[in-house]
C-alpha cells in the first residue's frame, strides 16, 4: 500500500483540526469578546467558500505539475489561517479576522474531499481500496469524536486560544505528512490493452458536469445533500431535545454518542465489500432516519443516547460508500474536483441545515428531529428513484482503476432493487 498509512495519518491531522474549528472559534469569541455571536460570524466566513472553493480545488489538484507541492501548499495555508486567527479573533478588527476565515476556508476542500481523493492513486482497485475507504471514512468520524472533545479539555482550564493552537499544530503535522506522500496516477496496469488513455485536461465545470451526467454520481451526490440538510441541523436540535427531557447540559452526550456509533458503523459495517455501496448508501440513509425517529420517541436521555448511538453506527457506512462510488464512476480528469465538490455541496447543506434549525428554534424538539428523520428516509428514496432501478451504471472510465465494488460483472455487485 505504499504511503497509505502515511496518508491515514495526514488525513486525520488535518480532519481534526478542521472538525475542532466549530467549537474552538465560538469559544474564544465567547471568551475576548463576550458574545457568541461573533464567533458565529466566522465560523460562517470559515465554511462559507468551501462550496464555491471546491470546483478550483479539484482542477488545480488534477492540473498542477507538482501535486506534492499543492496539498502541502493547501494544508500549511489551512494551518495558517488557523494560527492566525487564534491570535486575531476579538483583537484584530472584524474585516481583518474574516477576511483571514474566508482564506482558511478555502483551504476546506483539500482537507475533505481533496485528500480522499488521493486513495486511488495509493491503493490497487478491488476489495483493498473498498476497505482503504473505509478507514478513511473513519478518519472524519475519529475526527469527529476526539477534536471537540481536546477543545473543551484544553478551552475550559486554559484558554481556547490554546486550544486553537492545538489545532495548528495539528494541522502543520498534517502538511508535512502530506509532503511526504507518494504521488501517483490511479493504479493501472500499463500491459492491460483495455486500460483508457491519460484523461484530458478539465475545466473548473467538468466536475459538475460529471456529477449530473453521471446516474451514479448524481444519485449519491442528490441524496447525501439532501440528507445533510438533516445532519447539519442535529446538533442544536439535540440541544434542545435535551433541555426538554430535563438535562440542557445533556446535548454534548447525544451527538457524542451519535459519532462514536458513526466511528463503529464505518470500521465496521463501512468494510463490508460484499454489499454493493450503491445499496449500502440507501440502507446507511434509511437505518439513520428510523433510528433518529425512534430517539424522537425515547422517553429519557439514556434511552435517547441509545438511539443517537444507533443512528451513528447506521449513517458510518454511508461515507465509505459514498467515497466508493466516486472512486468507480468519477472520470479520471476530474476526479478530484468530483471529490471535492461532493464535499463542499454536503457541508454546505449542512449549514443551510443549521441555519434553519435556528429559524425554527421555538418548534418542539421532538418535531425537529421527526423531520431530521425524514430528510432521511427522503434521502435514500431519492437515491433509489434517481437511480436506475436494477441498473449498474459503468464508469466513465472502463479501465481496471475503478473500484471492483461497483464494477458490471461478479458476484459482489448485485442491481440494486
Amino acid at each position: 500500500m505504499g504511503g497509505f498509512g502515511r496518508y491515514l495519518a495526514a488525513a486525520l491531522a488535518a480532519r481534526f483540526a478542521s472538525e475542532g474549528m466549530g467549537l474552538a472559534v465560538v469559544l474564544l469569541a465567547l471568551e475576548r469578546t463576550g458574545s457568541a455571536a461573533h464567533g458565529a460570524f466566522v465560523l460562517t466566513a470559515w465554511l462559507a467558500p468551501h462550496v464555491l472553493a471546491a470546483p478550483l480545488a479539484g482542477t488545480l489538484a488534477s492540473r498542477v505539475r507538482r501535486p506534492r507541492l499543492f496539498y502541502a501548499g493547501s494544508l500549511a495555508g489551512f494551518t495558517t489561517a488557523v494560527a492566525a486567527l487564534a491570535v486575531l479573533l476579538g483583537r484584530a478588527p472584524t474585516p481583518a479576522v474574516l477576511a483571514v476565515a474566508v482564506l482558511g476556508g478555502g483551504c476546506g476542500p483539500t482537507v475533505t474531499g481533496g485528500l480522499s481523493s488521493l486513495v486511488a492513486s495509493l491503493v490497487p482497485a478491488g476489495p483493498q481500496r473498498d476497505k482503504a475507504y473505509a478507514w478513511d471514512a473513519s478518519t472524519y468520524n475519529a475526527a469527529a469524536v476526539t477534536a471537540p472533545a481536546a477543545v473543551g479539555l484544553v478551552a475550559v482550564p486554559v484558554s481556547a486560544a490554546y486550544a486553537m493552537a492545538v489545532l495548528a499544530a495539528s494541522a502543520a503535522l498534517s502538511a508535512a505528512l502530506a509532503a511526504s506522500l507518494p504521488y501517483k496516477t490511479p493504479y493501472a496496469d500499463p500491459r492491460d490493452p483495455d486500460a483508457p488513455p491519460a484523461a484530458p485536461r478539465a475545466g473548473p465545470g467538468a466536475g459538475l458536469a460529471a456529477l449530473w451526467r453521471v446516474r451514479e454520481l448524481r444519485a449519491i451526490t442528490s441524496a447525501t445533500t439532501l440528507a445533510f440538510v438533516g445532519i447539519g441541523s442535529l446538533t442544536t436540535t439535540s440541544v434542545l431535545l435535551a433541555a426538554g427531557l430535563g438535562s440542557p447540559g445533556a446535548g454534548g452526550v447525544l451527538m457524542t454518542a451519535f459519532a462514536v456509533g458513526a466511528l463503529a458503523g464505518s470500521l465496521t459495517l463501512g468494510r463490508m465489500t460484499s454489499v454493493a455501496p450503491a445499496r449500502l448508501a440507501r440502507r446507511a440513509m434509511a437505518g439513520t432516519g428510523l433510528a433518529l425517529a425512534a430517539a424522537a420517541f425515547a422517553p429519557g436521555v439514556g434511552w435517547t443516547a441509545a438511539a443517537f448511538a444507533a443512528a451513528g453506527v447506521c449513517d458510518g457506512p454511508l461515507l465509505t460508500a459514498t467515497l466508493r462510488i466516486r472512486s468507480a464512476h468519477a472520470p479520471d480528469g476530474v476526479r478530484a474536483q468530483v471529490f471535492t465538490l461532493g464535499a463542499g455541496l454536503k457541508l454546505t447543506a449542512a449549514s443551510a441545515g443549521a441555519a434553519l434549525v435556528g429559524l425554527a428554534a421555538a418548534a418542539p424538539p421532538r418535531s425537529l428531529l421527526l423531520a431530521i428523520a425524514g430528510l432521511q428516509l427522503a434521502a435514500a428514496a431519492l437515491h433509489a428513484l434517481v437511480r436506475v432501478p436494477g441498473a449498474q451504471s459503468a464508469p466513465p472510465s472502463t479501465g481496471r482503476s475503478a473500484g471492483s465494488a461497483t464494477a458490471p460483472a461478479g458476484p459482489r455487485t448485485p442491481g440494486a432493487p
